[in-house]
């Protein structure tokens, strides 16, 4: 049987009402409302019942001092669970507030990076915001400290005041369900055992650590955050730093990307997500509906299983984060995934391939003076990325390789 374009067009339209329909039901959107309203799907749900535990609720934010909470282990929902989704709510009533950085953090370990909605002088504005941190369950069988970062100046300009409550749904598995894979180990890079983002204010700057890590690893992954700020806002429309002065511009070229390095060598790149926050550009573009990921960013997971082998040597090993470019600044944080084998105390392999290399950006000026004296023309920046890593490791069930091109 042959599907005409049109029957084609309709069921991709179809999918796209029922996703949209969905994502209206999770924000409980009302036609004509002014309030905030995202585009970004709600996290999907198992069907089991979850337990729910309360991080903080009613917190008011008018300063700029971390608040704190104490996390304990859901008593009646043991894992290993199905799903484990953190749910924010935040609000602002109606005045005048910039946009702001949000934080939450389960000891060091970050649980959510985002940002806030700018009111207007009419429109209060609340808003909903997921995470699907099943992946991070480890860090969940402990009573830690726990702390919201979101800074906030309140004074008679700047009349905002914001509000929030966050909770993390613990769903049990279903009969004879297996569990989903998980990390084994989950190691924070923050500012401290409170957590706290890194300021990345120049190319030669390092979020990084020192570890000696349990010897049977087979899969890592790091997961990045790295959020412009400051100069570094709107980095992608910067130019080289030599002409920044008359081009009245920010400097360090419109190319950013985070570089993951161990013991010094390359090892994985993440690209910058260029965000645009609700005060970003023209903050009217961003009423009701934000940019993506605006209030609740994504990480960015870099694979760096071909150097298992190595990491399982039982020697320390430097992990580290940088942004390429970046010029005041990024803030930083991420985390580090080992997934472990159960039936080995040793894995033994080898990193077999590494062609990565700090990238060279290509830049073409065509820069004149036109007769009225207005500076002109074009700045054009380039960058690309053509690199293979593999290695390979002997598990308990055989040798796995893996390759990242």
């Amino acid at each position: 049987m042959t599907t005409s374009p049109v029957s084609k067009f309709a069921a991709t339209l179809f999918s796209l009402l029922v996703l949209l329909s969905a994502i209206a039901g999770a924000q409980n959107l009302q036609i004509g409302s002014g309030n905030t309203a995202f585009a970004d799907p709600p996290v999907p749900r198992p069907h089991t019942t979850p337990c729910k535990v309360t991080l903080y609720k009613g917190f008011v934010f008018a300063d700029f001092n971390p608040k704190s909470f104490t996390y304990t282990p859901p008593a009646a929902c043991p894992g290993p669970w199905a799903k484990v989704i953190l749910q924010a709510n935040f609000s602002i009533n109606q005045g005048r507030q910039f946009d702001r950085t949000a934080n939450i953090w389960i000891g060091p370990t970050n649980i959510y990076f985002g940002t806030t909605a700018e009111p207007s002088h009419t429109v209060a504005r609340h808003w909903h915001v997921e995470r699907d941190l099943t992946d991070y369950s480890s860090i969940f069988t402990v009573t830690q400290a726990g702390t919201v970062d979101l800074g906030n100046l309140v004074n008679q300009t700047y009349t905002s005041v914001l509000h929030g409550n966050a909770d993390i749904l613990f769903y049990p598995l279903e009969p004879n369900q297996v569990p989903p894979r998980a990390a084994d180990q989950v190691i924070a890079f923050s500012s401290g055992p409170t957590g706290g983002t890194v300021a990345l204010n120049t190319s030669t700057d390092l979020l990084e650590q020192t570890l000696t890590l349990p010897t049977n690893i087979t899969d890592v992954y790091f997961d990045v955050f790295a959020q412009s700020q400051s100069n570094d806002e709107f980095w992608y429309s910067c130019v080289p730093s030599d002409v920044a002065g008359e081009l009245q511009s920010c400097g360090g070229t419109a190319f950013r990307e985070s570089e993951v390095t161990i013991d010094g060598t390359p090892a994985g790149v993440a690209p910058v997500y260029p965000w645009i926050y609700t005060g970003g550009i023209d903050p009217y573009l961003w009423r009701p509906i934000p940019g993506v990921q605006t209030m609740n960013f994504l990480p960015y997971r870099v694979n760096l299983t071909p150097f298992a082998s190595l990491l399982d040597d039982g020697q320390p090993h430097t992990v580290a984060l940088s942004v390429f470019n970046a010029d005041s600044y990024f803030s930083a944080t991420a985390s580090l995934l080992l997934y472990l084998d159960s039936g080995s105390t040793q894995i033994t392999g080898a990193l077999t391939e590494n062609t990565l290399a700090v990238p060279a950006p290509n830049i073409t000026e065509n820069i004149h003076t036109a007769n009225n004296g207005n500076i002109q023309g074009t700045v054009n920046t380039r960058s690309g990325h053509n690199f293979q890593i593999s290695g390979y490791i002997n598990t308990a069930t055989g040798p796995v390789s893996t390759t990242v091109a």
